[in-house]
C-alpha cells in the first residue's frame, strides 16, 4: 500500500478555495451525523447522483422510484429504525433534468463515512493546492466542479443495471481531477509517500509521476475488474478514471492559456534575468 502524506512543492497563493472546499465537505458531514440511518439514506437518495434517475431525465422517462430496504444493506439496526419510524420505505425520484443535474454537483459534498471524507479530503489538501496556485482561485473552482461533473457522467456511462439505482456520493471524482492535473503540471515534483509491504512500514519520496501513475493504474485495474465480472456497484471506479482523464487533458490546455505565476515558474525567470556582465551591452535598448 502507498499513501502520499505530503508534497515538496511550495505555494505562493494561500489556497482558499481547497481549504473553503474541505470545510464545507466537513461540516456537512458532521451535520449528517444527527440524522438518524432513515434521514441519512433519504438526503442520499435526494442528493447524491443516481444513474438511472439521469438517464430517465435524458430520454424523457418516468420518475425513477427506490427502495430504502435496498440502501440499507445488512444492517439490522437500520431495518429496524426504519421499521420503527414508520416511514414509506418507496422514494419516488422525479425525472426532471434540472433537478437531476442539480444532484451531481450535490453529491460531490456528501460522504458515506468518516474514512470516505478523510482519504477525499487529504489528497484534495496534498494536490489540489499546488493546482490551485497555478490556475488561480476562480479558474480553479470551476475547474473542480466541471471536472468532478465530467467524472459523475463517466460514471453513469460505465454502470448499468441495479448499480444504476443505487445513490453515488463523494468528492472523488473532483479530487481525481486535481490528481491530473498535478500529474501533468508537476510530475517530478516529490511526495514523501506511506509505504506498507506485508510487515514492512517505511516512507519513501516518489516523484508525482509514479505515484499518481500508481493509483490511476490501480484504478483501471479495479475498474476493468469491474465491468467484467459485473461488479460495478461500490466504488465509483471509472469517476475516478474519467475525473484523472479530465484533470490531465483540460489542465495541458489551461497550462497554455493562464499565465504561471508559481513560485517555481517566478523563480525560474528571476534566473533567467541573471545574464552574465559581459553580455549586457547586447540588452539594451
Amino acid at each position: 500500500m502507498l499513501f502520499p502524506l505530503i508534497d515538496e512543492n511550495p505555494t505562493r497563493r494561500w489556497p482558499i478555495v481547497t481549504v473553503g472546499l474541505i470545510v464545507v465537505n466537513s461540516i456537512i458531514f458532521l451535520a449528517m451525523l444527527g440524522l438518524d440511518p432513515v434521514e441519512h439514506n433519504l438526503a442520499f437518495t435526494r442528493y447524491g447522483f443516481v444513474p438511472a434517475r439521469f438517464t430517465s431525465a435524458v430520454q424523457g422517462g418516468p420518475a425513477i422510484d427506490l427502495d430504502l430496504r435496498d440502501l440499507l444493506g445488512d444492517s439490522p439496526e437500520a431495518r429496524e429504525v426504519l421499521e420503527q419510524s414508520g416511514v414509506e420505505t418507496r422514494v419516488n425520484l422525479s425525472a426532471n433534468l434540472s433537478a437531476v443535474s442539480t444532484t451531481i454537483f450535490t453529491s460531490m459534498f456528501l460522504h458515506a463515512g468518516f474514512a470516505h471524507l478523510l482519504g477525499n479530503m487529504w489528497f484534495l489538501w496534498i494536490f489540489g493546492n499546488n493546482v490551485e496556485d497555478r490556475l488561480g482561485h476562480v479558474p480553479y473552482l470551476l475547474f473542480y466542479l466541471f471536472g468532478g461533473a465530467c467524472a459523475a457522467l463517466a460514471h453513469w456511462a460505465a454502470v448499468s443495471g441495479i448499480a444504476a439505482l443505487l445513490p453515488t456520493v463523494g468528492a472523488s471524482g473532483a479530487v481525481a481531477v486535481t490528481l491530473g492535473a498535478y500529474a501533468v503540471t508537476y510530475p517530478r515534483a516529490q511526495i514523501r509517500c506511506f509505504l506498507f509491504l506485508i510487515i514492512i512500514f517505511m516512507t519513501v519520496d516518489l516523484p508525482a509521476i509514479a505515484v499518481l501513475g500508481i493509483w490511476i493504474g490501480w484504478q483501471v485495474i479495479e475498474g476493468i475488474g469491474a465491468l467484467h465480472l459485473g461488479m460495478d456497484a461500490g466504488v465509483a471506479w471509472w469517476a475516478h478514471i474519467g475525473g484523472f482523464l479530465f484533470g490531465m487533458a483540460v489542465m495541458a490546455l489551461l497550462s497554455r492559456i493562464i499565465p504561471d505565476t508559481t513560485y517555481s515558474a517566478v523563480l525560474a525567470r528571476e534566473r533567467a534575468y541573471q545574464f552574465d556582465p559581459r553580455q549586457r551591452d547586447e540588452f539594451r535598448f
